[in-house]
């Protein structure tokens, strides 16, 4: 599994362009989820990315995905969960003071954000993880988030 973690930040930029058409595909079919219903997909969809994310970036499925602001390195597994940056423990050469076998995940999405496109949004700080949406399906998450119309769309922008 660490091993595959690795290649996919290695690899970041290729799964920036495989995560932006999973989203497209996502966005697109969010008026088929409206229509069945969220609540009803979310078990299904939330099987399939724990599957997907879980073998290729370790995904602790936090509900809450960072991985396409953090070079394709999942700041959940960070054995204090820190999502914005590493914490001062970091070993001289890269490694983790916590799991020392272990590269620093923040040393490992800076590098991945340097070979991704939009690698500048690793300086874009994250919330805290909202523990309620553990478990729950990020993808269905964004899917809403981008259909959903925005306050600017109903005329209230000035």
């Amino acid at each position: 599994m660490y091993r595959l973690r690795l290649w996919s930040v290695k690899n970041a930029g290729l799964m920036e362009k495989t995560y932006q058409l999973v989203e497209r595909v996502l966005v697109a079919m969010a008026p088929v989820f409206e229509v069945i219903g969220y609540d009803r997909v979310e078990k299904p969809v939330a099987f399939i990315e724990r599957g997907i994310k879980g073998a290729l970036f370790d995904c602790q499925m936090c509900g809450q995905c960072a991985l396409s602001s953090t070079g394709m390195s999942c700041p959940m597994n960070c054995p204090k969960e820190i999502r914005n940056g590493p914490c001062g423990g970091v070993r001289p050469d890269g490694f983790c003071e916590i799991k020392p076998e272990m590269r620093c995940v923040w040393v490992e999405a800076w590098d991945g954000s340097q070979r991704m496109k939009n690698g500048d949004e690793i300086k874009t700080i994250q919330f805290a993880v909202d523990h309620r949406l553990k478990g729950s399906s990020s993808w269905l998450s964004v899917a809403r988030e981008k259909t959903e119309p925005s306050a600017t769309a109903t005329g209230s922008e000035g």
